[in-house]
């Protein structure tokens, strides 16, 4: 299909996060498309569901067949109203109402040749094979990518068949390489030095790379894409540059990203000659015995006109009699795994919500692989098997009057599980944190599969955020009416219209040590697990130390772009949660300020420097001045540090009370000069570019950049929307009106004389005095401080602007953007766009609704587990997923570390505990205690961060203290009655960590 390269997106501020991983000609494309969808069941509504909030150009559902009970236990359009309507009819409005952009039609007569030609792709789920053959042969004849999709029960397929010339243009979710130039030499072949560290970059031999920006060797600029090849020092070879211009500086090399070509065969060719998508040998294997699982249940229908029966023995075993008969694959000779077909036909009646969740969000990527041309595509088979749900023991399993239909919106569930799961369902009491992407995924599992929904039991939401805009493209219980709405509360709401059996009660403050007086003891002893939904590792850190604390159940995911995971912590049975195996993310990593001001390398240092001018501006300057006006009336009533703060912020940032909106522009301009050129030029006074040390080593050289001035020029947009952005903040601080129109600003900077640097900042004239300044003040410059605090103290306190990233309208990420941009031009680094710099800042992390269904998916797995009673770990499992690179992971947890000292052994689920008694234990009891019950002599005592004993004190601190009681050395006593208690103790190795000491009062 061809696309203009560059029309503007339908809502860029819808589908954000999903630019940052699919980038602008992927979401181009996948606006275009048309799919058809055959099949609404609840795989199918899982794809028509993703397909929509990922915004595909327009969805044709086929599905004539009409609702009936079992479908209701995956089906999240349907409900019992619709009983005995056609399904792609009664799941047409709510799935339409998901996005107003995408347009969604119904076909209801037959699948025909004509009816394909219309469409990309057309996607086939719960079909017979006769169907699946037909439709397949037709789309790979015209050229159309067909897609299969099926689960039944606890085992699911995917297949793919995009054609025999098939090109992907984009194979990898990463950007595209880029480098800045340090050097580039005259010569065969010329030699290119990146900045930065050697060997810094990623760059392989053969890469095709483009150059910009570059000032000398222009002849490089623009031209067409250049092989390259890496030397031992990490230095780059290009082609002859002996007749180019001599380089002088500048300029960045960009990595060429390659096209693809993916061969696929049809569907009745690849019957015989599968090519499974599998981590190793015995995965191949599995898959190729699922395979002929599902060929053996085509069959049967085919046969006997219906699936096999729920736990039926005698069906069973037919089901395993005509795998046996059927056409071995071609270049195998492997034998079939009869247990694991028997299994298979036993539990394949019924239809889970997880396992739609889970194949239903990678066949809506694939989709999107097909349209977007954007990721490699499965090559051709995919097969996804969740058998570890069921017992091990076969004693436990269910019999075929457990799993008989009810006639309730739960038999597609009963029948792979039985009624005792179900009744255990649905008496739980969960706590789910976090109601976004992941959140919305598990509230929808939690009313599919029945959880909370019966007596006494019932679903706790924690979440104190809002809804924007951009949830709406993969959040999937909100919709455009509810932003700025309590997530919580609608994300409750909507849950309950999908089950109104759902007990959901909404909370709106955090999960956080703030709030520990509410989700205490009595919350926590009401709870039978928990379900993190967060993006903030600092989060789920906590959260998972309460449910350490509490011995409670984790179910934990995580996503970013195509990536996710889904992880169990059982008490006693598994390690507890201990974050990704690497947590250098960025809300991680602190940047020296030193760097971040004077010698940045990185946009990250950029981007921090500005959200720090923010703060700096618009928060500390007003929670200044309001503090002067409230404590103080004179400067006799402060010290030096605090006379220099107000230094700073008064005659340094704020300087004159604006009254107008031309005020706050003067302003605005005024700091735009001293930021990015007379700072620049004082730093240049400070550190000359031909600076160098006492060695003769050039002082500018590595990382540090040597930075030039920039000058300011009106028909720059980033200069002037710098401007636009710190006028209206200056203006919201004070309490004015501001403006967004740029034709009018612009006008009025043609009218405003340059700024005089004299009157920029009349004490200090840059940021390097302005930090060594001494905090010892003549008499002229606290007589014109207190002058101009006179001033500000007559007028209204001022507002101070608290960092904001989810509000597009208030000019805070334009604002840190700009200034990041700006910045970056000073000291020649490369800028992000207004998208990546929004994520950097508020450590957003990038999100796309197939990877949330999809771990969702996984972690209702694990809570089937969970809920069913005592497991073995082997029965657990955690998991990672790359969906762009069709990676599928699962695995056994390890068991808790088991720690020793002397006689001692503990992990990380135990604790040491010490019953109460009257009178309450003075601190020396206690250490005597420790040491009889435990045999260790406590060599320091902490609670929190408070040292309550430590065997180096002096004799006379221990006579004073060691009589006291326990609670008198707290600072304060929890109304839980139990203080937790760190120690160490005598004897220990450094890696020792003793289990918490339980003090019951």
């Amino acid at each position: 299909m061809d696309v203009p390269e560059h029309p503007k997106l339908l809502d860029e501020e819808l589908y954000s996060r999903q630019l940052d991983v699919l980038g602008i000609p992927a979401m181009q494309r996948i606006q275009k498309a048309k799919v058809l969808l055959s099949g609404l069941q609840g795989l199918g509504a899982e794809v028509a569901k993703n397909l929509v909030l990922m915004g595909v150009g327009s969805l044709t559902l086929h599905d004539p067949h009409p609702t009936c009970w079992p479908d209701l236990a995956a089906q999240i359009f349907l409900s019992e109203e619709d009983l005995q309507r056609s399904r792609a009819e009664a799941s047409h409005t709510r799935l339409a109402q998901l996005n107003e952009t995408v347009q969604v039609f119904i076909h209801s007569g037959d699948i025909t040749e004509d009816l394909l030609l219309d469409f990309q792709v057309v996607v086939l789920t719960a079909s017979k094979l006769e169907e699946q053959l037909k439709v397949g042969t037709l789309c790979h004849t015209h050229g159309i990518c067909f897609l299969v999709a099926d689960t039944r029960g606890l085992v699911g397929q995917l297949f793919c068949d995009f054609g025999e010339d098939f090109m992907v243009q984009d194979p990898t979710e990463a950007e595209p390489l880029t480098a800045a130039i340090k050097d580039i030499s005259q010569g065969s072949p010329g030699i290119i030095t990146l900045k930065g560290e050697v060997n810094g970059h990623s760059f392989r031999d053969g890469d095709l790379v483009t150059f910009s920006g570059i000032e000398g060797m222009v002849e490089l600029n623009g031209c067409s894409p250049q092989p390259i090849r890496v030397q031992k020092d990490g230095s780059l070879e290009i082609g002859d540059t002996t007749t180019f211009s001599h380089y002088l500086r500048g300029g960045t090399i960009t990595e060429v990203k390659r096209s693809k070509t993916v061969k696929h065969e049809s569907l009745d060719t690849a019957l015989l000659q599968p090519r499974v998508v599998a981590q190793s040998t015995q995965e191949v294997h599995r898959a190729h015995c699922l395979h002929q699982a599902f060929r053996a249940l085509h069959e049967f229908q085919h046969l006997y006109g219906r699936l096999p029966q729920p736990w039926d023995p005698v069906d069973a075993e037919t089901v395993v009699d005509l795998a046996r008969a059927l056409e071995p694959l071609q270049g195998t000779e492997e034998l079939l795994d009869e247990a694991l077909l028997r299994t298979i036909a036993l539990s394949s009646a019924g239809c889970l919500s997880p396992m739609a969740a889970f194949l239903g969000a990678v066949t809506a990527q694939e989709v999107l692989k097909a349209i977007s041309r954007k990721f490699i595509p499965l090559d051709q088979w995919l097969y996804f098997d969740a058998l570890d749900c069921l017992p091990e023991d076969e004693k436990l399993l269910p019999n075929p009057e457990d799993c008989a239909p009810r006639g309730c919106r739960y038999d597609g569930q009963i029948a792979v599980f039985g009624t005792g799961l179900q009744d255990k369902l649905s008496h739980q009491h969960y706590l789910l944190v976090g109601a976004g992407a992941i959140g919305c995924e598990m509230l929808k599992g939690f009313a599919l599969v029945g959880l909370g929904a019966g007596g006494g039991g019932g679903v706790v939401v924690a979440d104190m955020d809002h809804i924007e805009r951009s949830n709406l493209s993969r959040q999937f219980l909100f919709r455009p009416q509810d932003i700025g709405r309590s997530k919580a509360k609608v994300a409750a709401a909507a849950a309950q219209g999908l089950n109104p059996d759902l007990r959901v009660t909404p909370l709106t403050y955090p999960l956080d040590p703030t709030t520990e007086n509410f989700y205490g003891d009595n919350f926590f002893s009401h709870v039978d697990g928990v379900v993190a939904a967060l993006d903030s590792f600092q989060a789920r850190h906590y959260v998972a130390a309460r449910c350490t604390h509490y011995l409670k159940p984790l179910l934990e995911a995580g996503t970013q772009g195509t990536h996710g995971s889904a992880s169990v912590f059982i008490p006693h049975v598994t390690k507890t949660y201990s974050g990704p195996a690497s947590a250098g993310t960025s809300e991680d990593t602190i940047h020296p300020v030193c760097t971040m001001r004077y010698f940045p390398s990185t946009f990250e240092h950029t981007l921090q420097w500005a959200r720090d001018e923010f703060e700096r501006l618009f928060q500390l300057s007003a929670e200044t001045i309001n503090h002067y006006q409230q404590t103080c009336t004179s400067l006799a009533d402060m010290d030096g540090p605090q006379i220099l703060t107000l230094l700073q912020q008064v005659l340094g940032v704020l300087r004159v009370r604006p009254q107008t909106w031309k005020d706050c522009v003067v302003w605005a301009l005024g700091h735009w000069q001293l930021c990015f050129h007379y700072d620049i030029l004082q730093q240049l006074r400070h550190f000359p570019p031909d600076k160098v040390f006492e060695d003769g080593t050039p002082f500018w050289s590595g990382p540090k950049q040597c930075p030039q001035p920039l000058e300011f020029d009106i028909n720059q947009d980033t200069h002037l929307c710098y401007v636009l952005a710190a006028a209206n903040l200056y203006a919201q601080m004070h309490g004015l009106p501001g403006s967004s129109d740029q034709t009018a600003l612009r006008e009025l900077l043609k009218l405003l004389p340059q700024p005089d640097p004299q009157h920029l900042n009349p004490i200090f004239t840059s940021n390097l005095e302005l930090a060594s300044a001494p905090a010892e003040f003549g008499p002229e410059q606290l007589k014109e401080l207190q002058k101009a605090l006179e001033v500000w103290s007559k007028g209204s306190p001022l507002k101070p602007l608290l960092f904001e990233k989810d509000d597009d309208s208030n000019f805070h990420v334009d604002f840190v953007t700009m200034a990041a941009s700006l910045r970056s031009q000073n000291y020649g680094i490369l800028p992000a766009n207004r998208a990546q710099s929004k994520r950097i800042v508020g450590r957003i992390i990038p999100a796309i609704a197939t990877t949330t269904a999809a771990v969702a998916g996984l972690l209702v797995l694990e809570l089937y587990k969970v809920v069913g009673g005592p497991q073995p770990l082997g029965a657990y499992r955690h998991s990672y997923l790359n969906l762009a690179e069709n990676r599928f992971d699962r695995w056994v947890p390890s068991a808790p570390t088991i720690q020793t000292f002397q006689h001692l052994k503990w992990t990380s689920w135990d604790r040491l505990k010490v019953p109460a008694v009257q009178p309450e234990r003075t601190l020396e009891s206690l250490l005597a205690y420790i040491q009889e019950q435990h045999g260790l002599r406590v060599r320091m005592l902490l609670h929190g961060t408070a040292q309550l004993y430590s065997a180096e004190w002096p004799p006379e601190k221990q006579i004073q203290f060691l009589p006291l009681r326990v609670t008198e050395l707290v600072q304060r006593v929890p109304e839980s009655g139990l203080l937790v208690l760190e120690l160490s103790c005598e004897g220990e190795e450094d890696e020792t960590a003793f289990p918490p000491l339980h003090y019951e009062l």
